[in-house]
C-alpha cells in the first residue's frame, strides 16, 4: 500500500481549512434540526403521548426514510454542483419548520417530518466534500464532532432566544434556523470551492466515484456478514445517542440543571475537544489496515466507558452532570469512528471502488429504525421510568451488546484481511 509523505506546509493548511468549513457548515445545519427540541410543549399531549415526543419521533422518522432513500442517492450522487440539492433540501426544511409555527397541533407533525427527511441528506452530500484524501481522518473528526458541539450550541442559541425574545415554543425551530442562514450559505460556497483530491491522495485512499446497483450489490455479497454485525453494533450507538441528543433536555431538568442553558455547551464542548483529539491521533497511522483494527477497539473502549458511567451514577458514585459527560463521552467515542473514519479506511484497505456515502447511509438507515423503535416502544408499552433511569439502563445494556458486536466485526475482517493479503 502506498503511503506518500504528507507535506506538512501544503496538505496540513489545506486540511486544516476544509476541516473548518466541513465543521461550521455541518453545525450550522444542525440549526434546523434540534432546537426545537428545547421546547416542552407543556401539558399537551395526543393519544396519551406527549406532543414533544411525538414531535421528535416524526422528525425521526422522517430522518429515517431519508437514508434508506439516501442508500442509493447519496451512493450515486454526482460530484459537480452538489451545493443545488443541498440548498433545496436546507431550504425545505427551514420552510417546514416556518409552517409549523402556522398550523396547530398534531399536524406539525408533518412538518417535522418533512424536516427530518430533508436534513437526512445533508451529511453525505457534505462528506462526499471530503472523503478520499490522506487527511480525511482529521478533516471527517471534525465534521463529525460538529454535530457533538452543534447539538449542545444550537440548543443554547435556542434557549437564548426564547428567553431574549420571549418566542414561543412553536417558533423557536424557524426563528434559530433564521439566525443560522446566512453562515451556513457562506460555508456551502466555500465548500463547493474545496480543491478535489490530489494525486497522491487517491493512490492511498482510493478514487471515491459514484456507484451503480451492480456495484453496490458486489460490496454486499463480498462483505455481508461483516456490515451486518458493524450495522447492528452501529444501531446501538444510533438509539443510545439519538435518545440522549433528542431528550437531553429533558434529563438535564431532571438532573436539576433545566436553568443552566450554558451545560449544554460545556458538556458538550468538552466531549468534542477529548473526542477530536482521539480521532486527530489516528490521522498519523498511515497503513488502512492498521488504523481499522485500531478503530474496533477506541469503539470498544466507547462502550466501556458509557455502561460504566451509567453503574457509576446508579451506584452513586458520581453526580448527574459527571454521568451526561461519561455516557456522551463514551457514545461518541463509538459513534464518531463511523461517522468519518471506519468506512473510510474500510474502503482504502480493502481497495473498495465506491464511496463512503453508501456505506455510511446503510448503517444510519438501521440506526434511525431502531431508534424510532426504542421511543415508540417505551410510549406505547407506558414504561414507568424518567428519562434518566430508563436512558441509563439502555446505556448499560447496549454497551454489553455491543462489545459483542465489535469483537464479532473485528474477528469477521481480520479473517478478511488474511485472505486478501494470500491473495
Amino acid at each position: 500500500m502506498s503511503t506518500l509523505p504528507i507535506n506538512k506546509k501544503a496538505d496540513w493548511q489545506k486540511a486544516v481549512y476544509i476541516a473548518i468549513v466541513a465543521f461550521v457548515t455541518y453545525a450550522s445545519v444542525y440549526a434546523y434540526r434540534k432546537p426545537f427540541t428545547v421546547a416542552s410543549f407543556e401539558g399537551i399531549s395526543f393519544w396519551g403521548v406527549p406532543y414533544q415526543t411525538l414531535l421528535i419521533i416524526s422528525q425521526g422518522v422522517g430522518y429515517m426514510l431519508s437514508k434508506f432513500t439516501g442508500i442509493k442517492f447519496i451512493a450515486e450522487l454526482g460530484r459537480k454542483a452538489r451545493w443545488k440539492p443541498a440548498v433545496l433540501l436546507i431550504g425545505t426544511s427551514w420552510l417546514a419548520l416556518l409552517i409549523f409555527g402556522l398550523i396547530p397541533a398534531p399536524y406539525g407533525m408533518l412538518c417535522l417530518l418533512v424536516n427530518g427527511f430533508c436534513l437526512g441528506f445533508l451529511w453525505g452530500i457534505v462528506f462526499s466534500y471530503v472523503e478520499g484524501r490522506r487527511t480525511t481522518d482529521f478533516i471527517g473528526a471534525a465534521m463529525a464532532v460538529s454535530f457533538i458541539f452543534a447539538g449542545g450550541f444550537t440548543r443554547s442559541v435556542a434557549v437564548w432566544l426564547r428567553d431574549a425574545f420571549s418566542i414561543p415554543d412553536v417558533w423557536i425551530g424557524a426563528a434559530t434556523g433564521l439566525v443560522f442562514f446566512l453562515p451556513l450559505a457562506l460555508f456551502f460556497f466555500l465548500l463547493e470551492r474545496v480543491p478535489a483530491p490530489s494525486e497522491e491522495d487517491v493512490a492511498e485512499r482510493q478514487m471515491r466515484i459514484p456507484m451503480s446497483r451492480e456495484q453496490r450489490r458486489k460490496i454486499l455479497q463480498q462483505f455481508g456478514l461483516g456490515l451486518l454485525m458493524v450495522t447492528i453494533t452501529y444501531v446501538l450507538l444510533t438509539v443510545m445517542r439519538d435518545i440522549r441528543d433528542n431528550f437531553m433536555s429533558n434529563m438535564w431538568n431532571e438532573l436539576g440543571y433545566g436553568k443552566k442553558p450554558e451545560k449544554f455547551t460545556q458538556t458538550e464542548t468538552i466531549t468534542s475537544i477529548i473526542v477530536l483529539t482521539v480521532m486527530c491521533m489516528l490521522v498519523l497511522i498511515r497503513n488502512s489496515f492498521k488504523t481499522f483494527f485500531i478503530i474496533h477497539a477506541v469503539v470498544a473502549v466507547g462502550f466501556i466507558i458509557a455502561a460504566g458511567s451509567s453503574i457509576a451514577y446508579f451506584q452513586g458514585w458520581i453526580s448527574g452532570a459527571a454521568w451526561m459527560q461519561g455516557v456522551g463521552l463514551g457514545l461518541y467515542m463509538g459513534y464518531i469512528p463511523f461517522n468519518c473514519i471506519f468506512f473510510e479506511r474500510f474502503i482504502s484497505a480493502f481497495k473498495i471502488a465506491g464511496n463512503v456515502g453508501f456505506l455510511m447511509y446503510i448503517a444510519d438507515a438501521f440506526g434511525y429504525m431502531g431508534s424510532m423503535t426504542v421511543m415508540l416502544t417505551k410510549e406505547i408499552a407506558r414504561v414507568q421510568m424518567n428519562w434518566v433511569n430508563f436512558y441509563g439502563t439502555a446505556v448499560i445494556i447496549a454497551g454489553v451488546l455491543g462489545l459483542a458486536g465489535v469483537l464479532g466485526s473485528y474477528i469477521y475482517f481480520k479473517k478478511q484481511a488474511s485472505l486478501q493479503t494470500h491473495e
